[in-house]
């Protein structure tokens, strides 16, 4: 597997996100090959990395209510 060069990853956090600090997770979404995923309340902790296509699949799956449990 390649490395991805996060330093140059603009970072958001999720509308989903709670403001009390729970539930935070922060999206970079401007690369061109990968979507990384963290958790804002560690931005120096793991970074998921995810395809592009996955991701796309995934939030089109969750926004449809396909991930409901």
């Amino acid at each position: 597997m390649r490395s991805v060069d996060l330093s140059v990853a603009t970072w958001r956090k999720s509308s989903y996100s709670n403001q009390d600090g729970g539930a935070c997770v922060e999206v970079a979404d401007d690369l061109a090959a990968v979507v990384p995923v963290r958790d804002s309340k560690d931005s120096t902790g793991p970074v998921l990395a995810f395809a592009v296509g996955g991701w796309s699949s995934f939030v089109a799956a969750v926004r449809g209510g396909g991930l409901v449990g």
